[in-house]
């Protein structure tokens, strides 16, 4: 008798794109494994359309416009324990959403990139022994996503599993996987040797594929500027003036989908071919393996892909909360350097890449911390946990 095809039920959110790529790599790996009945559901949009788009931009604006406010919040709920009455209400949007959808496609595991938990006190109700997981998508843990009644986490470090098991969960049901991210990212064998190369000659000596747009000297240095994920990136410019100053440096500078900016930028500095720069690329695994650094904002997935491809990592002026937190982290194991000015940014980084020593020491730590196959270990673990009796006998 054929047995029933896997069903995979992946919980998001809209707050941010990290949560939403996450739950993108980990349904390419289901895929992969011949898993095809991968449900991405974000409740909250599908359940409180209304309240989810004033929800997103309270949450966008206040991270903006008063970040310290957003952090205040954020800290002062990071011990929030399942059982108090405000974690109660948080936990409660969705439910009958969630509910229906239960019941009619009754999946073999419910996996959150959110902690959203509804799911716990659901089961209870309506009986149904539905495993549930967590995937942690940052190197900061809050405690919205330590519920007592979760099945599996997924965690970034070791650390965090020990402040999870600190706090009661029993480490048995804590795996160290890191964030799961696209498995684009990670660098070729031929690129994880020592090599005194500059990241632009290692990528051109193990074939990386030319990027449009981006033409680099191997014998210069690159820096890699994700200046469209700040939104507007204050001290832009300066900041690239002042790399400019050394004759060894060049720039790839990505401004997303903020047309304003790339065009304000290519004609500022259209007589220098040291720096270029790029709208919206979905070449961002090959521009990290082409650079030396990346100058980046501290969320869960960017830093999980950089740590993948060995960077060395540059967080200006992170915004207090998880952010805030994950650079502290990150900084702490030597990986990356925080800054509050441009002068400070540029002159950390003229000071890394300037000592070849220093610079090695920044990318060994970096590949230690790095995961570039989260996601595929995550579901390799998830599918011998409680989908393989679903998946047997199904054919390819």
């Amino acid at each position: 008798m054929q047995a029933q095809e896997p069903n995979v039920l992946i919980l998001y959110a809209s707050y941010g794109d990290g949560h939403y790529q996450a739950t993108k790599a980990l349904e390419k790996s289901f895929h992969e494994r011949g898993i095809h009945q991968v449900k991405m559901l974000d409740l909250m949009a599908e359940a409180h359309p209304k309240l989810n788009d004033l929800t997103r931009f309270v949450y966008m604006q206040s991270y903006r416009t008063i970040p310290g406010l957003y952090g205040l919040v954020y800290n002062m709920t990071k011990d929030m324990k399942a059982d108090k009455p405000f974690a109660h209400i948080l936990h409660a949007f969705g439910t009958r959403r969630l509910e229906e959808y239960l019941k009619t496609e009754r999946p073999g595991v419910v996996i959150h990139t959110f902690p959203q938990m509804v799911m716990p006190k659901l089961r209870r109700k309506i009986g149904m022994d539905i495993p549930i997981v967590n995937v942690v998508t940052d190197f900061d843990l809050h405690g919205r996503w330590l519920h007592p009644d979760v099945d599996r986490f997924y965690v970034a470090t070791e650390e965090m599993r020990q402040e999870a098991a600190g706090v009661g969960i029993d480490p048995e049901r804590i795996t160290v996987s890191g964030i799961p991210i696209n498995n684009g990212f990670g660098l070729a064998s031929m690129e994880k040797e020592n090599s005194p190369e500059f990241a632009a000659a290692r990528a051109l000596r193990a074939g990386e594929t030319p990027v449009p747009g981006i033409s680099l000297d191997p014998a210069r240095k690159t820096v890699l500027l994700m200046a469209g994920a700040y939104g507007v990136m204050l001290g832009l410019r300066r900041v690239c003036d002042l790399l400019l100053e050394q004759n060894d440096i060049q720039i790839v500078v990505v401004c997303g989908r903020n047309e304003e900016m790339r065009a304000g930028l290519a004609q500022q500095y259209a007589s220098s071919e040291r720096i270029q720069v790029l709208g919206f690329t979905d070449r961002v695994a090959s521009l990290m393996r082409m650079s030396d650094c990346i100058v980046t904002k501290p969320g869960g997935i960017t830093l999980a892909e950089s740590l993948a491809c060995q960077l060395p990592i540059f967080l200006f002026r992170p915004v207090p909360g998880q952010e805030r937190n994950n650079a502290v982290y990150l900084e702490e194991q030597g990986t990356a350097f925080v800054s509050r000015t441009a002068d400070e940014l540029a002159a950390q980084i003229s000071a890394l890449l300037g000592d070849p020593a220093k610079l090695q020491a920044a990318r060994d730590r970096a590949a230690a911390l790095g995961r570039p196959h989260a996601a595929d270990e995550i579901a390799d673990d998830l599918i011998a946990r409680y989908l393989s009796h679903q998946h047997a006998d199904i054919p390819g």
